[in-house]
């Protein structure tokens, strides 16, 4: 949760809110009922009901009876009906012939199917949530699964939204998904960032577009009294990193001695910028890609912070900044994804442990680390093991002081474990 979880505010009020069920009853019923009188059947095999019984959204290509229904007999992204071996009806969805993933659930009651009413339905859900968590219109508002929305992720910035559509079955209903959102919503414009990799392997194409109205290069986002820029056709992921909000409300609060700071793989400068905001703290950022150094400097600039941004790779940048015996008393790091299949958790483990060994070589003798994991195949222990290995190797002592995950608008799905990716640590290192 953020400092503000507990302050409900009214950008909808419940009159309004009521409006936009009256307005989308005349036709959700007649829409859904069509939709269940005419959407193909997918059947499963004997017993492969039980984890959609238990909550999931997810049917693999091997819980399919592809004797009954075969999956070559559908499009990807087609609108299905689920149901058990037993003919007991679990859910409508659509399914994608093509992925391991080969259906998701969307609705689980027999008289809602996919449509536009449905969408408005859940929007209205999802929103009533993060106009109770948060004072300001930026958060996300849609994470997927957890709302209901399975490929669907959409991001608020006061007026704009930036949607992605991860698989198919979101991407045939595109068109209804951007009514949805007009009508609950009303945004000044929509932005589609349709590129990331999840995309592919849905086989679909990548691309970004302006869907509704006029969407600036780059937009405003508060974050505790601070304001920065951040890009959005030409930025990372959907422009801004909400999930990482409530760790630094929670880790940065305990970090104000700091006066030297380095923030590795630091984007837009969220974490430096707000550990520094206020002191006389400097704050060195390191980053991949000149774009989002510019923009740090920019946004560093704005909120009166001392700042240095260096351009490299991670692990070469830090490995200079030891020989050059630099020392820091705060180090954050944040880095993408080493472990994306689980396959490869061994590999990216040792990753992470050399990643936090670097961060410890250039620490001062009693310093913090924030330490951050978006890899949902490393364990919250694994990443812990991996700050311990490295501390060992130097001979340093470690203390966790606190740890996080992801924001309330990154709500987890208590049967879907995949919904529960980022961890974080805040620990204290000092000599043996």
């Amino acid at each position: 949760m953020t400092e503000n979880s507990m302050h409900p505010v009214d950008l909808g009020s419940d009159a309004e809110l009521a409006n936009f069920e009256n307005e989308s009853a005349g036709d959700a019923t007649e829409g859904m009922r069509r939709a269940k009188v005419d959407l193909p059947l997918l059947r499963l095999k004997r017993d492969e009901d039980r984890r959609l019984a238990a909550g999931h959204l997810w049917v693999f290509s091997n819980e399919v009876d592809t004797q009954a229904t075969p999956l070559t007999a559908f499009t990807p992204g087609q609108s299905v009906e689920v149901r058990s071996a037993k003919d007991k009806f679990m859910g409508y969805g659509y399914v994608n012939p093509n992925s391991l993933i080969s259906a998701r659930l969307v609705s689980r009651n027999v008289d809602y199917g996919p449509s536009k009413s449905l969408f408005v339905h859940r929007l209205l859900i999802a929103r009533s949530l993060r106009d109770r968590l948060y004072p300001e219109p930026f958060y996300r508002l849609v994470y997927g699964e957890s709302d209901g929305l399975p490929g669907l992720v959409v991001d608020r910035y006061d007026d704009i939204l930036v949607v992605q559509m991860a698989t198919a079955g979101m991407e045939v209903q595109k068109a209804a998904i951007i009514e949805a959102l007009v009508q609950v919503m009303k945004p000044r414009g929509i932005l589609l960032k349709n590129d990331s990799s999840a995309r592919e392997q849905e086989g679909l194409d990548s691309y970004v577009e302006v869907a509704v109205g006029e969407v600036p290069d780059s937009v405003r986002v508060s974050e505790a009294g601070l304001h920065f820029m951040a890009p959005l056709a030409h930025g990372q992921k959907t422009g801004w990193f909400y999930d990482q909000a409530a760790n630094r409300a929670q880790f940065l609060g305990n970090t104000r001695g700091a006066k030297r700071i380095l923030d590795v793989c630091g984007y837009l400068g969220p974490w430096g910028i707000r550990a520094a905001a206020g002191t006389q703290a400097q704050v060195t950022m390191i980053d991949s890609s000149a774009a989002a150094i510019e923009h740090a400097t920019a946004n560093a600039k704005a909120n009166g912070v001392s700042f240095e941004g260096l351009k490299g790779d991670a692990f070469a940048t830090m490995e200079a900044l030891h020989e050059a015996r630099e020392k820091f008393d705060l180090v954050i790091l944040d880095p993408p994804a080493f472990v994306k299949r689980r396959k490869d958790s061994h590999k990216g483990a040792a990753a992470y442990r050399r990643l936090n060994q670097l961060a410890m070589q250039l620490m001062n003798r009693d310093s913090l680390l924030v330490t951050c994991s978006c890899s949902y195949h490393l364990e919250p222990q694994a990443l812990e093991g991996a700050v311990q290995k490295g501390a060992r190797h130097l001979g340093r002592f470690v203390q966790v002081l606190a740890s996080g995950g992801q924001s309330a608008d990154h709500p987890v799905h208590p049967a879907i474990p995949e919904t529960r990716y980022l961890k974080a640590f805040l620990a204290r290192v000092t000599p043996e």
